[in-house]
């Protein structure tokens, strides 16, 4: 079975305030980790939220790699969704992880589009296909 694309779900914890809260260092720490993973940058766009936190988004040509911070709680969250097979997510995740320090993480992966052997068709199941259809009719 081969996948579209993989996500990453990242959580760092223990992370220092002043870097979580600092908008020009979160949006320069996710063009990096971009460039180092391989990706080409689409566009950036991040905002310092008031009292505290960042929330950003970096547009790949191969999908996105985002942020939402809680300095308050020293935790952050990111997703890093790449597709194809030139752009290697794990080493954004490293890289953030090196600039961000948290204290520990828990990450997951999760295969987008699967999709079934020779037959290129995308794998889904019957929940899926229910939620999809429900979405539809409300359309």
């Amino acid at each position: 079975m081969r996948a579209l694309g993989y996500h990453l779900l990242i959580e760092f914890y223990g992370c220092d305030h002043d870097s979580l809260n600092d908008v020009g260092k979160i949006k320069n720490l996710m063009d990096d980790a971009a460039i180092v993973s391989g990706a080409s940058i689409v566009e950036s766009v991040f905002h310092r939220f008031n009292p505290h936190g960042v929330s950003g988004v970096v547009v790949i040509a191969e999908s996105h790699l985002a942020i939402h911070t809680w300095p308050e709680h020293g935790y952050a969250a990111v997703d890093l969704f790449t597709c194809g097979e030139t752009v290697n997510p794990w080493r954004a995740y490293e890289f953030l992880k090196k600039g961000l320090t948290p204290q520990s993480t828990s990450t997951k992966k999760i295969l987008r589009g699967e999709i079934l052997g020779d037959r290129n068709t995308i794998e889904y199941g019957p929940t899926l296909a229910r939620i999809g259809h429900a979405v539809g009719e409300h359309l």
